[in-house]
């Protein structure tokens, strides 16, 4: 995962973890030599431990904050190499200064180091200041980067899901536009032969708007509900064709209150009826199974046709369906597409139960 470059930021959460965590280290060193030294030998220790670790929080937050995000994090790995030996050295001797110049006056009266000493003594440096930098930066930084990493994959996460629900809002909002054309033309012609059918289409039609616009936002809808709706949109459909023309058989076993995502199973008949009866001239045949017990639910729906479509099988009405079992059963579904002797076959298994 590659982690992004932010800018400087210190929140709430990063200064209470650097508090603890400072502390801690502060406590843990001074506790390591409590036991070793005595009375005034000891309160040395002490002062000594606290001169170090002035300069480990200070060394600790240039590396993870400069280096680390300006070098490491853009791949400048020579840069950052070159200006972490050199970070480190100038630290250590501004860390020993510190000591000689401001912190030994107070309880010593030994000869300092000469500046030249305090610059040349590699060796002294590395050992006595270099390493307990480095040891109390390298522990802070990997915390930080386990921290940043958790930071990052949980917003990489959030960020998905967002773009997920997004995606679906989008996908559920894909019924067919021509259909609501057909229907309010169907609805219309009705009206002028002064039909009995026209306000019954005109419920139905609001049904199905109303369902659309507000349960199918949901994230689940009882079997039963989707069911219904089908109902209304196959007799609006129908309106379209004469009964020679479109014959459709329902097989219906609902025997559990399932629940499924709104128009999981209305995508699929509007899908039959676009590429089926829609695109074929000829007697069209619509078979709908839809089995709900307490295990998992079935829904299988055939239809004939004339002309091979591709988009039938690829279409954006079955990407829908994908995506929406995707993303409500992840691993646990049956999507089940086939195409043989002029009939195009789709058939989806989903749990009874899911969170």
């Amino acid at each position: 995962m590659v982690m992004t470059i932010k800018p400087f930021a210190y929140n709430l959460q990063n200064l209470y973890f650097q508090l603890l965590f400072w502390i801690a280290l502060f406590l843990f060193g001074t506790a390591k030599t409590y036991g070793e030294y005595d009375g005034e030998v000891f309160n040395q220790s002490v002062i000594y431990n606290f001169c170090h670790w002035i300069f480990q929080i200070l060394g600790a937050n240039f590396i993870y904050y400069f280096l680390i995000r300006y070098f490491f994090d853009r791949k400048k790995y020579i840069e950052f190499s070159i200006y972490l030996i050199l970070s480190l050295y100038c630290i250590s001797v501004a860390n020993r200064i510190f000591i000689v110049d401001i912190a030994e006056p107070f309880f010593t009266h030994e000869p300092k180091d000469s500046l030249i000493s305090i610059f040349t003594d590699i060796r002294y440096l590395l050992f006595h200041y270099t390493f307990p930098i480095i040891s109390g930066a390298f522990i802070f930084i990997s915390i930080m980067f386990f921290m940043r990493y958790k930071d990052e994959k949980e917003n990489s996460i959030k960020l998905q899901k967002e773009k997920t629900e997004l995606e679906l809002k989008s996908l559920k909002s894909q019924l067919n536009p021509h259909f609501l054309f057909n229907t309010l033309n169907n609805i219309y012609s009705l009206s002028i032969s002064r039909s009995d059918k026209t306000s019954q289409s005109i419920s139905q039609l609001s049904d199905i708007l109303d369902y659309i616009l507000y349960k199918g936002q949901k994230k689940w809808v009882p079997v039963a509900d989707e069911l219904s709706i089908i109902d209304d949109y196959i007799a609006l459909e129908s309106l379209r064709y004469s009964d020679e023309r479109l014959k459709i058989t329902k097989k219906i076993a609902i025997r559990s209150s399932n629940c499924i995502p709104p128009l999981l199973y209305l995508t699929l008949v509007e899908n039959a009826f676009k590429h089926g009866a829609g695109k074929n001239f000829e007697a069209t045949e619509i078979k709908i199974e839809l089995e709900a017990n307490e295990k998992i639910s079935v829904f299988k729906i055939k239809n004939t046709f004339i002309t091979p479509s591709v988009h039938h099988e690829t279409g954006i009405g079955l990407q829908n369906i994908q995506q929406q079992l995707e993303h409500h059963y992840p691993g646990n579904f049956t999507f089940y597409i086939s195409r043989e002797n002029n009939i195009f076959n789709v058939e989806i298994i989903t749990p009874s139960q899911y969170d």
